[in-house]
């Protein structure tokens, strides 16, 4: 089955987009990342080498994977304007992950300075995915703004709790011009399914990877995971009943 991702022209086999925090040791990430399939990984600004002066993380992915940098830890507009311009000149890529955090305690997007810092990076040229809440306005005037793909949270970052709100992910996939990548709250391969069944477009994790006791297969079965997620969704789940419905004939039975 033929059935790329399209994000801003650019065409991706695997709709599985990974992080590389927090793993274990780097050999462990890489055979992590060769093993979800993705073609798309993303890091922190502040955790890549941009002085060229020892060996960065950007030079250890394969060069056939494409890297988001992302600006994890900015608070205001201005910072993750700034730190997306530094990403460009040093890595020569105008793909960014916007990150702009509102309240440390719970990682939850200020949208008011996200939305300002989408709509100038957009103005500079860059292809912007921003990380947002599950709403659907925010998500509408996100791609309002030029996002070229919004990525709202499932739930809190590192939480494992899966996709909190169900519906409102639905609403979003539904009313979405953009893809949508959920981003955020992936505890185990059932979330990863059901983010795809809801109509996303992709799912991007970190430490449901990165923490699990076997990395490498956990990232195996995300893939799995998001790979049977999108073939239900095309597919069509047949539709729920409050009663039994046999699926054998009920003529010819023995005794009839």
């Amino acid at each position: 089955m033929s059935d790329p991702l399209i994000i801003a022209g650019r065409e991706f086999r695997s709709r599985l987009f990974l992080g590389t925090a927090g793993y274990p040791n780097r050999k462990i990430m890489l055979d992590s990342i060769a093993a979800s399939g993705s073609e798309m990984v993303t890091a922190s600004v502040r955790r890549i080498s941009l002085a060229g002066d020892d060996e960065s993380l950007v030079d250890l992915i394969p060069k056939h994977i494409n890297f988001l940098p992302n600006t994890a830890g900015c608070q205001t507009a201005k910072d993750a304007i700034l730190t997306a311009e530094l990403a460009r000149e040093a890595l020569g890529t105008n793909w960014v992950k916007i990150e702009v955090i509102g309240d440390r305690e719970l990682l939850y997007p200020d949208t008011e300075e996200l939305i300002k810092a989408t709509e100038a990076l957009v103005a500079k040229g860059f292809i912007v995915l921003p990380y947002c809440t599950e709403d659907p306005v925010v998500c509408r005037k996100l791609a309002d703004a030029g996002a070229a793909a919004v990525m709202p949270l499932g739930s809190p970052i590192g939480s494992g709790l899966g996709i909190s709100n169900p519906h409102l992910i639905e609403l979003v996939c539904a009313r979405s011009p953009v893809p949508v990548v959920l981003d955020a709250g992936i505890g185990t391969a059932s979330d990863a399914a059901l983010a795809m069944e809801l109509g996303c477009s992709a799912v991007l994790l970190n430490t449901a990877v990165s923490k699990a006791q076997d990395p490498v297969l956990m990232a195996s079965g995300m893939r799995a995971a998001v790979e049977g997620g999108r073939a239900a969704r095309l597919a069509g789940r047949i539709p729920k009943i409050a009663h039994a419905e046999p699926s054998s004939p009920q003529f010819g039975l023995v005794g009839t």
